[in-house]
């Protein structure tokens, strides 16, 4: 059924009910030319007429009647499905399923859920944190994080913070093999390589040279496809790694790692928000986006500053870390 034959049906109803065509006008809120053709339509479908019309009054003819009898329960049938759809998008309840990278992820979501549910406790959260890029409608999405361009067309995008990659290895690794100078001197050093889930491909480290970001490809001395096994082989010491700024950021800012090649760290690539329509958000999924706009929109929790990463490799230098 389309909205066009909804309306005349709707129409045909509330002139019935009411005796009038122009006070069926004036309860739908459209005007008596509107509701006149909505009932001309219905006839010449129906290839009946619905009404006697007379200049004072409209009286149902005998397919009026049994039409009217027929049609009023499946409307007001329709009518509640309707209204209940509508009342259901406003509940703040349901399922809500979120979308990520697990390599950047997990750090940065865990204290957003963690304040949603204690606000809203009758949303369930279904939180898909994988590398690999699903599809957006067959895996039913709510909202979604990238790092970079979305990899489907249609979404709105809410840019959150720079995602910065910072080559770093715990003290206990540089006391044994040094400090590398510049990157090609970590051909000499053993280093971590992430493998994609997606492809089982090594995944290049990211430098920025003179204004750039360059692949990077070094000796893998060690690989994995899960960066928590990762961050914790670099701070046992025994690679140096490339992290996120999610990951390595306490890390950095507690000692335990110490930041390398600070004027070689990546950061031209940012976290976003992706959502489907503007208007069309059940109340679950638009309180979630809210939400993660103001808590992580340029947070200064998953980004260090130049002066912060400076420090940090100063105080090594200096041997002041120990």
């Amino acid at each position: 059924m389309s909205i066009n034959e909804l309306r005349s049906i709707t129409t045909f109803v509330r002139t019935a009910e009411l005796g009038s065509l122009s006070r069926a006008a004036e309860a739908q809120q459209i005007s008596p030319q509107a509701a006149s053709k909505a009932l001309g339509q219905l006839e010449a479908y129906l290839g009946v007429r619905l009404f006697h019309r007379t200049t004072r009054s409209m009286s149902l003819t005998e397919e009026g009647q049994r039409f009217l009898e027929a049609a009023r329960p499946s409307l007001i049938g329709l009518q509640q499905a309707l209204h209940g759809a509508r009342q259901t998008r406003e509940e703040i309840a349901g399922p809500l399923r979120i979308v990520g990278p697990r390599s950047v992820l997990q750090p940065v979501i865990s204290p957003v859920l963690e304040e949603y549910c204690r606000l809203y406790p009758e949303v369930q959260p279904d939180v898909q944190l994988d590398d690999r890029i699903g599809n957006w409608v067959e895996d039913r999405v709510d909202v979604g994080f990238r790092i970079g361009a979305s990899p489907q067309e249609g979404l709105i995008a809410r840019r959150l913070f720079p995602l910065q990659l910072i080559i770093c290895a715990a003290p206990t690794y540089l006391r044994k093999h040094g400090l590398p100078e510049n990157p090609s001197a970590l051909n000499g050093h053993r280093c971590s390589v992430f493998r994609h889930p997606g492809n089982g491909r090594l995944v290049p480290w990211h430098v920025k040279l003179d204004d750039t970001i360059q692949d990077w490809p070094v000796p893998p001395a060690f690989c994995t496809n899960d960066e928590i096994l990762e961050l914790r082989t670099v701070l046992a010491g025994e690679v140096i790694g490339q992290l996120a700024t999610p990951t390595a950021a306490p890390h950095i800012r507690a000692g335990r790692l110490l930041p390398l090649l600070v004027e070689n760290v990546a950061d031209a690539y940012s976290l976003f928000l992706y959502y489907g329509s503007r208007t069309a958000q059940p109340a679950r999924v638009r309180r979630f986006i809210d939400l993660v706009v103001d808590r992580l929109t340029d947070s200064t929790e998953f980004v260090l500053s130049r002066e912060e990463l400076a420090s940090a490799q100063t105080r090594w230098v200096a041997g002041s870390v120990r």
